[in-house]
């Protein structure tokens, strides 16, 4: 008997995701380390940031939990309290991810509609602060996914494989401590990006209208100005990673609102065809949301793809960049 149609599609989706993404974030990585694209210290800090989290998504997640179980059933990653870590590790993974979104976006808007306190928090120890902060507050508060599985079975004593432990569907506890993590990721930074991207174009769209007018190009004369140019160009920036942020989860999220309003059963093993197809779309557009930043900056900033090809005609100062970093962050 043929495998469902939506099994093929993942069995072929997610390698070409690895084998694209992973190399396209790494040289993301590469590109806003050597600083060389004129962004700011703290945007290169979130940028560097995000991409790293998508690194890690694309790892962990979509590698780990998704390809390995496919093409390489059983192994020492399959133990119990290893595959309990592995399941930890990959919803910090996404929370990073989706947070740091959230905080790009908000630098943004920060630094284009608060233009008197741009220079205190649009600065790199802010966005280092923050950062690190989003990632303590990630890895306590998903603590409680650590034990949510049991041994599937137990071979030669050792507990092998992660069933998700029956209280889970049943305790009123659990379903709190549940909805409240898919409360704080996705359908809260859903929002708040798209509420932040609301309000900064209608900042844009005014200030850009009042300044057409007092330069006189209301009135169809024709006038360079440098600080319209550079508000395009970071307006684009912005709507491109938050948009695509919003396009990729939107069916996850709209699968998470109709699991709330209907009456599908959440916390079971088995819900309807429908949601089933639902989740797994979802899951697959979320993890698509993981390598296509790259994409974006190359579409966006002239030098970023200027770089870009310099990276790729010589794997060398790849490496190199790559190596330094690694070097200093261990360090």
């Amino acid at each position: 008997m043929s495998r469902p149609i939506l099994a093929q599609i993942k069995a072929v989706f997610y390698p070409v995701l690895v084998a694209f993404g992973v190399p396209a974030n790494l040289l993301t990585v590469a590109i806003v380390f050597r600083g060389r694209c004129g962004l700011s210290k703290c945007i290169s800090r979130y940028l560097l940031s995000m991409a790293l989290a998508d690194l890690m998504v694309l790892v962990v997640n979509v590698t780990l939990q998704f390809i390995k179980p496919m093409y390489f059933p059983g192994s020492l990653l399959d133990i119990t309290p290893v595959c309990s870590i592995i399941f930890y590790l990959g919803v910090v993974a996404i929370d990073c991810s989706v947070w740091f979104t959230v905080l790009f976006t908000f630098d943004r808007f920060i630094a284009i509609c608060f233009q008197n306190i741009k220079a205190k928090y649009c600065t790199e120890k802010t966005a280092t602060v923050i950062i690190t902060s989003v990632c303590v507050i990630s890895l306590a508060l998903n603590v409680g996914f650590c034990f949510i599985f049991e041994p599937a079975k137990v071979i030669d004593n050792i507990p092998m494989f992660c069933v998700v432990k029956s209280t889970f569907y049943t305790s009123p506890l659990w379903a709190a401590y549940y909805w409240l993590r898919v409360a704080l990721t996705p359908l809260v930074p859903f929002v708040l990006i798209a509420l932040l991207n609301a309000l900064t174009i209608r900042h844009i769209t005014r200030a850009s209208r009042v300044r057409r007018e007092l330069r006189g190009s209301g009135k169809g004369e024709s006038h360079s100005d440098p600080e319209i140019e550079n508000r395009r160009k970071s307006i684009v920036l912005l709507l491109a990673i938050s948009g695509s942020f919003i396009l990729l989860w939107a069916v996850n999220v709209v699968h998470k609102i109709c699991i709330s309003i209907t009456d599908a059963v959440l916390f079971q093993k088995y819900v309807t065809n429908v949601f089933s197809i639902l989740a797994i779309i979802g899951v697959m557009l979320q993890s698509l949301s993981s390598c296509t930043n790259t994409v974006i900056y190359a579409v966006a900033q002239t030098k970023f793809r200027a770089e870009m090809v310099t990276l790729i005609k010589s794997p060398y100062d790849l490496m190199h960049t790559l190596t330094k970093l690694c070097l200093k962050k261990c360090i």
